[in-house]
């Protein structure tokens, strides 16, 4: 079952430190690199969604953004859910698509989040994702919110830290196959285990990066697809799922909203996750992809630790995972980081991931989580 929506366009920027960049640079350069991979017009497009932004932050980024592009939109607004942002954004999209309100919708993010902040800036910024009554006072961190389901998960289910570092191994060598990727050089698991503390049981090698980037996508509806110059990526299923916001409120330290927004997505796409060819999911620290390929089915309780060390998630595993290197090492730039998940996607469908290629990958599962894993969507792509 299709939502009546095509993925035609994808682009993204180099990734990393780039001197001199800036928010809104960054983003025309991806919205124009989306609408040349789609063959599209800037006129063409009736829809423009963008995400937020850190260093230009605004009450209403997309009319930013389309006054610098030189567009106007008939659909013009701004999504902001955190890491669940770009997933989301495409959503949206395909909703207007499949109503019949656009025929072409742009959706933009990205950030110079590591050339365009200071150190105390970024920490400032992360520090507003606690409770400012009940956690804020009291020192909360993102990396502390998530350390707290790395103790609870370790203490369940076994999950052990060597476990833990397998992921980011397995990330960073996907990396290393991609030319643009912020980190390339291999890492191992000694060096993981070895890498500084930064809430225990969490350490640096354990957190994704802080990146300059943007990603933009364009999706169009089925019958204007043909507009495009490739093929569309067809958008089967999409589904969200919220419980909580603050780690203080959230019902429980094991099972977050990624199994409702799975759940919801794989039944309107028809398929199983035994059939998903390969999975680009949200990875702001390893314990974050653990939890969530277990909450959404791809593993059992307490098995995606010893699978990651088996090498599951690698491009000859079972289920090839992140396969340009996650946020652990492609990259994060505020909301692109969720949108390179998908651009991966996409690439992987249509069959341009060069070395990075799953053989003949018919069916992509793409999920995004923002917050303390409190805003989740779920999206399922095919050919």
């Amino acid at each position: 079952m299709s939502m009546r929506a095509s993925l035609t366009g994808v682009f993204d920027t180099r990734v990393g430190e780039i001197p001199g960049s800036t928010c809104m640079g960054l983003q025309r350069e991806a919205a124009a690199g989306a609408l040349a991979d789609a063959g599209l017009e800037a006129s063409q497009v009736d829809g423009v969604l963008c995400a937020y932004s850190f260093t230009e932050p605004h009450l209403m980024p997309a009319s930013v953004f389309c006054e610098y592009a030189g567009m106007h939109p008939a659909v013009c607004y701004a999504i902001q859910a955190g890491g669940a942002t770009a997933c989301i954004m495409v959503m949206q999209a395909a909703a207007l698509v499949a109503s019949g309100q656009c025929r072409h919708v742009l959706c933009v993010t990205g950030d110079n989040r590591l050339t365009g902040m200071s150190r105390d800036g970024a920490v400032a910024a992360l520090s507003e994702v606690g409770h400012p009554q009940f956690e804020r006072p009291y020192g909360i961190s993102v990396p502390a919110s998530y350390a707290l389901v790395a103790r609870r998960y370790m203490h369940d289910y076994a999950v052990t830290g060597e476990q833990l570092a397998a992921i980011a191994v397995e990330h960073r060598r996907h990396a290393g196959l991609h030319p643009n990727a912020h980190k390339r050089d291999p890492i191992t698991l000694d060096d993981v285990m070895r890498s500084r503390p930064i809430s225990t049981p969490l350490r640096m090698l354990d957190c994704c990066l802080i990146s300059d980037g943007a990603a933009a996508v364009v999706v169009s509806a089925v019958d204007a697809a043909g507009e495009a110059r490739k093929p569309g990526v067809e958008i089967l299923g999409a589904g969200q799922g919220h419980t909580h916001e603050h780690i203080v409120a959230a019902p429980s330290l094991t099972d977050f909203g990624c199994k409702q927004s799975s759940r919801i997505a794989f039944e309107r796409a028809g398929v199983r996750p035994s059939e998903i060819d390969v999975a680009q999911i949200y990875d702001s620290f390893t314990i974050t992809l653990l939890v969530e390929l277990e909450s959404i089915g791809f593993f059992g309780r307490g098995e995606a630790g010893q699978a990651a060390l088996d090498g599951a998630l690698g491009l000859q595993g079972s289920l090839p995972c992140n396969t340009h290197g996650g946020l652990l090492s492609y990259g994060h730039s505020g909301a692109a980081g969720g949108m390179f998940h998908v651009v991966e996607a996409v690439r992987q469908l249509r069959g341009e991931a060069d070395a990075r290629q799953v053989p003949d990958a018919r069916l992509a599962f793409v999920h995004g989580d923002g917050g303390i894993l409190s805003a989740h969507c779920s999206l399922v792509f095919g050919r």
